[in-house]
């Protein structure tokens, strides 16, 4: 656990997240108030009586002893009960787990929801400084119809950020592709410009990038840095050999050595950044991923700076999807865990998705978001970047030479729209400020269903394993 802290009355031990309430209780209490568990309190208790309780509206994390148990259970009880708050129940008031009866969470949530949807002080944008690659990897879903960003493009850019950053109190960039660093003129062009305008109007900052690796040399990796972009995702997946095989290089070159020299290269940068070295797998690399992770135990152990993450593949539309060896569920599940031990057991960092993702909205797709575009090398504004412009619905305007934006605001709608109003599985879930029902507005759109989070289905072992961290 991140922190711990100390409370009066029977609970001495419990240990917290430290993660702050989203909405702190204004409203004075009674004395003689009756209390009920939230709606939005999920738990998972240990064999050996630890008790781990997460609220969804709040984002409270905390790990009970086994000696709290039965308090918990009398003061968590669906019945309820009357009266002051000490001690232990005050606390889970506090955190968000005990509610006065009369309330109406729902309501609440509601409220929150739409007070982090509809904002005007954020403006996220992703954009495809290149829609080609120097990569063929075998399961891309990926054309490569369009090279660099259009100079033009970039001008709009730079317009459109001028014209709405005085509003602004949070700018975000994610350089995408195709290979981003394979536009590398667009980059140059406009990170040095993000960077002082943000600077000017004092708008906090932040860029992260998805690259292959192959072109981070140490003096690209410098100026991105420089430019503060200090996230990045790089992908290895396998030894050298089965890397190779599904990471080629456009020309059929192998690209182990190159990437991996180039990752030795950046953990030698004393800059504070993040890597996530991201490993996909299937039934023809998940056992050779084993080696990969004892060589990157040598070389990163101990840098906090290099986390692990693992995905499985899927037939994600590229030309190759039917000769992909995907896993099933079951198989995927038994993976994730024995990568997660072997990473573990090499000194490795995992990334921790429900510590980054527990507070109300962070399981809210980018793609969902108003305030977020995605832009091409050719000036469309799109929404997801798996579909990119192979759907026309994900098309949902483009951008003009002097910033404006010409939005097709029914196909805009269908990515934005708050769809758990309407949604009567969404609207009893537990985890509804959480996802607050968007997810991933894909499922919706596509299958016309609720777009889960994967850890629904998988919670209570989502919770056991946040706990020990």
């Amino acid at each position: 656990m991140q922190s711990s802290s100390t409370i009066s009355g029977a609970a001495k031990e419990v240990r917290d997240t430290g993660k702050a309430c989203a909405t702190p209780n204004l409203v004075q209490i009674e004395p003689q108030s009756r209390w009920v568990p939230s709606r939005f309190n999920a738990r998972a208790v240990r064999p050996d009586g630890q008790t781990v309780l997460w609220n969804s509206f709040t984002g409270a994390l905390t790990s009970f002893g086994a000696h709290h148990r039965n308090d918990l259970e009398e003061s968590l009880s669906q019945s309820g009960f009357s009266g002051p708050l000490r001690g232990l129940r005050q606390y889970l008031h506090e955190r968000g787990y005990l509610v006065r009866a009369e309330e109406n969470q729902l309501r609440q949530a509601e409220v929150l929801i739409n007070s982090q949807h509809f904002r005007n002080d954020i403006l996220e944008l992703i954009l495809l400084a290149s829609e080609d690659c120097n990569l063929r990897c075998e399961y891309c879903y990926e054309d490569f119809l369009r090279g660099t960003m259009q100079p033009w493009v970039r001008e709009g850019i730079r317009k459109l950020v001028q014209n709405r950053i005085v509003n602004c109190r949070e700018f975000t960039v994610g350089w995408f592709g195709g290979e981003p660093l394979f536009g590398f003129e667009a980059i140059e062009d406009l990170a040095p410009f993000f960077v002082q305008i943000c600077e000017k109007y004092q708008v906090q900052f932040a860029s992260h990038m998805t690259t292959n690796g192959y072109l981070l040399t140490p003096e690209i990796a410098g100026k991105l840095l420089l430019w503060n972009i200090r996230d990045f995702q790089i992908t290895l997946d396998g030894t050298a050999e089965m890397h190779n095989r599904k990471r080629k290089g456009r020309g059929g070159q192998d690209t182990f050595d190159v990437i991996y020299g180039n990752l030795l290269r950046l953990k030698e940068q004393k800059e504070t950044f993040s890597v996530t070295v991201r490993m996909n797998f299937d039934r023809e690399n998940k056992d050779n991923l084993h080696e990969l992770l004892e060589l990157l135990g040598k070389s990163f152990a101990g840098d906090s700076r290099f986390v692990l993450k693992f995905q499985a593949i899927g037939q994600w539309g590229g030309p190759q999807d039917e000769h992909l060896e995907v896993c099933g569920f079951q198989e995927k599940k038994e993976t994730l865990v024995r990568l997660s031990q072997s990473a573990t057991a090499n000194g490795l960092r995992m990334d921790e998705p429900f510590h980054d993702g527990a507070s109300p909205g962070k399981q809210v797709c980018y793609a969902a978001r108003p305030y977020n575009y995605l832009v091409g090398a050719d000036g469309k504004i799109m929404k997801c970047t798996i579909v990119l412009d192979k759907k026309d619905y994900n098309v949902v305007g483009k951008l003009t030479a002097d910033g404006s934006l010409e939005m097709d605001y029914d196909k805009y709608a269908l990515w934005t729209h708050p769809a758990f109003a309407s949604d009567g599985h969404c609207k009893a879930c537990q985890l509804l400020p959480n996802c607050q029902g968007m997810h991933c507005p894909l499922i919706r759109i596509e299958e016309d269903k609720s777009p889960c989070p994967p850890m629904k289905r998988n919670l209570r072992n989502v919770l056991l394993d946040a706990s020990k961290t």
